[in-house]
């Protein structure tokens, strides 16, 4: 499960207001939650995109803390796609990034750069 930061001085509910009907509109029905962090994360079983296998999405909440976005994609094994899937790939690529960008209001690369940050300023971390 990865968990995404927003931006200095924006909220999580504030950027996607209502949490569960951007996620349907982002990847599907919701068919049930899973408890992660003490906090009711949405699955979607059957996401619309079929090279996700499943989806669990939501906010974490932390005490004194701001809320942050917790999201686990499993994705099938591309050799398992057809053609007609394959081409589904880039599409998948473009939801989970959209997605991420509207939440977290930082792209791909800017994401990319917090982690390894977090990873760099992680004194318990053995390199």
């Amino acid at each position: 499960m990865k968990e995404y930061k927003m931006r200095r001085g924006e909220y999580l509910e504030e950027r996607i207001p209502d949490m569960e009907s951007t996620v349907e509109e982002y990847f599907g029905p919701i068919t049930g939650t899973e408890e992660y962090k003490g906090s009711d994360l949405y699955v979607i079983g059957e996401p619309d995109n079929p090279v996700f296998e499943k989806i669990v999405v939501g906010t974490v909440e932390y005490s004194g803390k701001k809320d942050k976005l917790a999201v686990e994609f499993y994705e099938r094994d591309p050799t398992e796609l057809g053609p007609e899937e394959l081409e589904a790939a880039a599409d998948a690529v473009d939801i989970k990034n959209d997605f991420l960008l509207e939440a977290t209001a930082r792209d791909a690369k800017a994401r990319r750069d917090s982690m390894k940050r977090a990873v760099e300023d992680d004194p318990d971390h053995d390199f």
